[in-house]
């Protein structure tokens, strides 16, 4: 059995957000991994950012791609929270899937965690993705729904504020959600909640 980063927590506010202990000790597991894969389903589809060996296409089962986590740094303020896409548990999710190069994966994950863990918010795992080469035990960003960053199912009338208005140091979460769905689309990746999200952007003149 593929074994977890961190076990599903009890209590979130017992765990320590401290992304430098988070990284230290992702660090220790990657050390007796003869190969280190990061899973994307979102911003990592379109904008990884690191250098990776080879990708491909991955399916991971029992998890699924929603915007349903709060962002006061990337995609909004803490005055104006955005929306970025999260693991929650339940479901599946087609992403991609990168394997890293052997001898950059120290720098890679430091960059990866400037850029998805600055405040420690997601809770990383080893995930099993099933690829058309053969499954993969790959990194992914999951989110525990007792987080305070868990917004759970929003009104289309607060979707559409934030939508609208919501920007942060990466740009809008209007760009962020369009850009993901450009990425699926062009992977043949169906999202219905996706485009629903699109649908109404476009019902609402914001695309």
């Amino acid at each position: 059995m593929l074994a977890p980063v961190f076990q599903e927590p009890i209590d979130p506010a017992l765990i320590v957000r401290d992304p430098a202990l988070q990284l230290a000790r992702l660090r220790a597991q990657t050390r007796g991994r003869p190969e280190v894969w990061v899973f994307g389903y979102a911003s990592l589809i379109w904008r990884p950012e690191f250098d990776a060996v080879e990708h491909r296409p991955a399916l991971v089962r029992g998890w699924h791609r929603a915007l349903r986590m709060r962002s006061r740094v990337n995609r909004g303020t803490p005055q104006q929270p955005g929306l970025v896409f999260a693991l929650l548990p339940g479901g599946s999710c087609r992403g991609v899937v990168y394997r890293l190069r052997p001898e950059a994966v120290d720098g890679e994950l430091d960059r990866l965690w400037a850029r998805e863990m600055p405040t420690g918010v997601y809770d990383p795992r080893w995930l099993p993705c099933t690829t058309s080469q053969g499954n993969v035990s790959a990194l992914a960003f999951t989110l525990n729904r007792r987080s305070d960053s868990y917004v759970g199912r929003l009104p289309d009338d607060q979707l559409l504020h934030i939508l609208r208005h919501a920007s942060g140091r990466c740009g809008r979460t209007l760009d962020y959600l369009a850009e993901t769905a450009a990425a699926l689309a062009a992977r043949g990746v169906r999202d219905r909640e996706i485009e629903r999200l699109m649908a109404l952007a476009r019902r609402h003149g914001l695309i």
